[in-house]
């Protein structure tokens, strides 16, 4: 199974549409940031999760040519308004793509992308398909099903969806606090992926502190920062950070 961060960067990227790149080294290529997606490649399938605004891009850059299931973890735009690109695929498939969200993330993708799951006419037909996250899903990996657990967790005032892939990592991308009956699920992992806003405190994100916290509660073998603002410097992390923790760049690959 592979892994891979097709975006790190926060709701705005790195650097902003304007150029800005904070304290960001726009030297370093690993500070060029698009917002957060990922994919789960496996010997049958490949799942996308989130349809960040620079998926065309990120998918471009990855050499992606399949998606054959959709998971998101919030109705945010940064992790939804790149849906439209999941056009091609179904034009693949020649048949919708299943994608699965929460009940508040169903409501928004419906209200607001109505048309790709809509049969408006022959030559508009619906590419995805809607499902209900349960409480476990599935991925083919050739003869075996890998299990992918979602668990509810906070995002300021609303929820997002964290998915433990196999037991072995998790990835959390946005996030402001995890109620203390889901710890034993980030036990024993692998990898923890996690949201790491920036330095200071915010009311939905958890910055460098508080995903500190979370890493040496749970002491993963490896951990990943990402959902970097431009704030977090690669190189300025890589020398204050333990070595078993790194930041996120776009591309960075997991083998498991």
């Amino acid at each position: 199974m592979k892994f891979i961060i097709l975006g790190c960067g926060s709701s705005m990227g790195v650097p902003r549409s304007d150029g800005y790149f904070g304290k960001c080294n726009p030297k370093n290529k690993k500070n060029y940031r698009t917002r957060c997606s990922a994919l789960v490649e496996t010997k049958s399938e490949t799942l996308l999760i989130d349809s960040s605004p620079d998926l065309r891009q990120q998918l471009i850059s990855n050499n992606i040519k399949r998606i054959d299931k959709v998971f998101y973890s919030h109705l945010h735009a940064d992790q939804t308004h790149g849906i439209n690109d999941l056009r091609v695929f179904y034009i693949q498939n020649k048949k919708t793509i299943p994608v699965y969200a929460d009940n508040l993330t169903k409501k928004y993708l419906l209200k607001t992308f109505g048309y790709c799951f809509s049969n408006n006419s022959k030559e508009y037909p619906a590419i995805l398909k809607l499902n209900s996250i349960k409480n476990q899903l599935y991925v083919k990996d050739g003869k075996k099903k890998l299990i992918i657990k979602p668990i509810k967790v906070k995002h300021g005032k609303i929820s997002s969806i964290c998915y433990i892939i196999d037991k072995k990592l998790a990835y959390i991308s946005d996030i402001s606090d995890i109620a203390k009956k889901d710890y034993p699920y980030f036990k024993n992992l692998e990898y923890l992926i996690i949201d790491c806003l920036w330095i200071r405190y915010h009311p939905s994100h958890l910055n460098l502190e508080s995903s500190l916290k979370f890493i040496n509660l749970f002491k993963p073998k490896k951990a990943i920062l990402t959902n970097l603002h431009s704030d977090l410097d690669y190189d300025y992390l890589i020398k204050i950070l333990p070595t078993n923790i790194i930041p996120a760049f776009d591309g960075l690959t997991i083998r498991l």
